[in-house]
Order: C-alpha cells, then structure tokens, then sequence
C-alpha cells in the first residue's frame, strides 16, 4: 500500500490566505478569493464564521504573518447551515473590503471559479494554513478518495488546525473546502468537504446580489472526541 502523502510547505498563492479574529495576530482557519461578478468574495468553511466576530482574511500570508488585512462585511450561508449546522452545507462566501475601496479579485490577481465536488479519482490539490502567527501555507496533491457518508474525502497527513476552509482545487477551479462531516475530519490524515453542487453555485448568486448576509451559528461541536 503506498504511503500517505504528507502537506508540505510551499510558496504562497495570491488567492489563498488565513482567517483573523478582530484585530489579533493569531489566524485559525483558511479562505480562498473567488472570482466572482463583483471581485469581492472569499469562500471558506461555514464552522469558520461564528457569529459576532469580526473578522479579517489576509491574502497570501506568508513568513512573519505581514500582510494587507481586509475586514469581512456580510456572510452568506446556506439555510441548512445557518438552521441546522447540517454538515453538507459547511461553507460560507464572505463580502471583504479595505479602506481604499479596491476589490480583492483585482488585487490578487484573479480568483477561483466555483466548481462542483471532485470525483473519486479525480486529482485535486489543497492549500491552507496551521493555526497560529504568521507561518507559509502547506499544500497536499492528491487523488480524491471514495466518499464516505456522500462526503468527498481525501487522505493527506498533516491537515491541521487551521486549515478549515482551505480551499481544494483542481486546476483554477475549486471544488471544496475542508470542512463537512466531523467538521473536516477528526484525524490529520484523512479530510473532507461538503459535496458542492447546486445549492453552493445558488449561494454565490445570492453573495454576487449584493443583498443582506446571514447571521451565523455561534457554537459549533465537530462531534470529534480528544
């Protein structure tokens, strides 16, 4: 049986960064830039977005944790998400903004287009960020593994905290986040996504609209057990 690949360290990419609670140092989980109608939207996992927290996303955070901030103004979520925290709809476009009024699409370069779930087999490679100050990315190519409980599945060691939400990408498109059942997975070795389909491709039309974001869940459980 072959080994488990292993994330390692890479070079950052533009559309990729960490998560901030207020103004703090310490990011916890991952986002990506989505291309996107109006240049302004982020994807991440919908357990990242708890609700009355202001939060930052920094862009292709690397070394001492330097970087352009840019503060997160409405979430969108799925109503079973948002009801429920039903873990098929764990992810969350985000409208982000900075002072100067420039669109993020723009200043990264591009974003990533919204795809549907990876089949098994399919290659797909992640990037996202360790929990904790300043760090690069580590990233993880693979094969999509067979799904388990119609989760998306993917075995790579060292998918730790902080990367929920890291995006998982096959070429420019992404086709999941870590998140979904156990919130991702209870062991570093094997992660997941919620299955993107229809509904994920609506929530992006209802971010792209411009309209009132969600208020979002304040506590989560992942059901994984220390």
């Amino acid at each position: 049986m072959a080994a488990t690949p292993t994330a390692h360290r890479v070079a950052p990419d533009p559309r990729i960064g960490a998560l901030f609670v207020g103004g703090g140092d310490v990011h916890f989980c991952s986002a990506s830039v989505l291309d996107s109608e109006t240049g302004d939207l982020i994807l991440t996992a919908a357990h990242c977005v708890a609700g009355g927290e202001e939060l930052g996303f920094v862009p292709g955070l690397s070394g001492d944790g330097d970087g352009e901030r840019w503060q997160v103004d409405e979430i969108y979520l799925d109503p079973r998400w948002a009801q429920n925290q039903d873990p098929v709809a764990d992810y969350a476009i985000a409208r982000v903004s900075r002072d100067d009024g420039a669109r993020v699409e723009s200043v990264v370069g591009g974003g990533l287009r919204l795809g549907t779930q990876p089949q098994p087999g399919s290659e797909i490679t992640v990037m996202g960020y360790a929990a904790g100050v300043g760090g690069d990315p580590a990233s993880c190519r693979v094969v999509a593994a067979p799904r388990r409980q119609d989760f998306p599945a993917m075995h790579c060691d060292g998918i730790v905290d902080g990367f929920s939400g890291a995006p998982w990408i096959s070429g420019s498109t992404v086709t999941g986040v870590i998140g979904g059942l156990d919130g991702g997975g209870c062991a570093d070795e094997v992660s997941y996504t919620p299955p993107f389909d229809e509904a994920i491709a609506a929530l992006l039309t209802r971010a792209e609209s411009g309209g009132p974001g969600d208020d979002a869940p304040t506590v989560f459980d992942d059901g994984c057990r220390g």
